[in-house]
């Protein structure tokens, strides 16, 4: 899984919350508050595209964007390389267990049942 750099978590966010897919400017429009430029927005939005995040589709002259997968599948993915990357994933798994609040790990116990 692609590791993103903190603006990309950001369009990636925007991109989760959106209803359907968005042009690169309601991506822009979105993130006002960092005054980026349009051209920055594309950017990302390409690198996230090359990363295989991303997907566009051509409406009239403009691209449309959209999230590959949720933003649950992506933590998932994360989650899995996470775990596959340690040595001991017995030893992981409880140690991330232990660090869990009881009722998450309530709802996990739900989950496995």
């Amino acid at each position: 899984m692609p590791t993103l750099g903190e603006l990309e978590r950001a369009v990636m966010e925007t991109l989760w919350s959106a209803t359907g897919p968005v042009t690169a400017r309601d991506v822009q429009d979105a993130l006002a508050g960092r005054d980026l430029a349009t051209t920055t927005v594309l950017t990302v939005l390409g690198r996230l595209e090359r990363k295989g995040l991303v997907t566009r589709e051509r409406e009239g002259r403009a691209h449309r964007y959209r999230a590959v997968a949720s933003r649950e599948d992506h933590v998932a993915e994360l989650m899995r390389d996470a775990l596959s990357a340690a040595p001991d994933r017995g030893a992981a798994l409880a140690r991330f267990l232990g660090s869990i609040p009881p009722d998450e790990r309530a709802a996990l116990r739900e989950l496995l049942d």
